[in-house]
């Protein structure tokens, strides 16, 4: 998708850029603030806790995020022992990067709303476009990283509910199978045209409606008819 953006039209291949920098960016930054207030500074001395996508973009991830819509940013380190409730405040330093994520996705619909509905920009403008991206990405992310599996956000809140021995069973084949289902998944997702992540998806188009107050998917197909 990228790809063609770049070649078709520069100037929504650099928002498209801009929205993905910045939700990962909040993403782990999320991750870094949340550890520090629960006692942990271990994100903070390694230069975590910043606003600036260089500290925590991996250019690996990066490069395949944007040609094939899978990758991810540099996971942001936390010492458990450092924690006042190292079981629930590691699931709400995991959480904290979804949340912030919604948040931006709610943001960016309300700015979207405001400025479109009251006219002061067109629909197809570019920044309305920026928002749109902007929406979608972060309901992307936020849907994606609450899949309880490993190294996931929402594995952490999984391990935290189900650590009882009798689920000890279940808890190995998540830590053990999990990851390998996800990498097929994405495999199968990435090459084919298979959509294997309709239930993340779906939703994310159904709540991107929900926040400007349209059709997503005809807004989605509208810019991407641009060239």
């Amino acid at each position: 998708m990228f790809l063609n953006l770049l070649f078709g039209s520069p100037a929504i291949a650099i928002a498209w850029i801009v929205a993905i920098l910045s939700s990962l960016t909040i993403h782990e930054f999320s991750h870094a603030f949340v550890g520090k207030l629960r006692g942990d500074k271990t994100a903070e001395y390694e230069g975590r806790l910043t606003l600036n996508p260089l500290a925590h973009v991996d250019p690996t991830g990066l490069i395949l995020l944007l040609l094939f819509g899978f990758g991810w940013a540099k996971p942001v380190p936390y010492n458990p022992y450092n924690l006042q409730d190292p079981k629930w405040d590691s699931v709400k330093i995991a959480l904290a990067g979804p949340i912030s994520n919604f948040f931006v996705a709610l943001f960016a619909g309300i700015v979207f709303r405001v400025l479109v509905g009251a006219g002061v920009i067109e629909l197809l403008n570019l920044l309305s476009i920026f928002l749109f991206l902007l929406i979608l990405l972060n309901l992307f992310l936020m849907l994606f990283n609450v899949i309880p599996v490993h190294p996931l956000d929402g594995s952490k809140l999984f391990f935290a509910l189900f650590d009882h021995p009798k689920y000890q069973q279940l808890r190995t084949f998540v830590a053990t199978r999990g990851p390998q289902i996800l990498m097929i998944a994405v495999l199968l997702s990435a090459f084919t045209s298979i959509n294997v992540f309709f239930f993340i998806s779906k939703p994310a188009f159904a709540i991107c409606s929900l926040l400007i107050g349209g059709s997503c998917d005809g807004y989605f197909v509208s810019i991407f008819s641009l060239f």
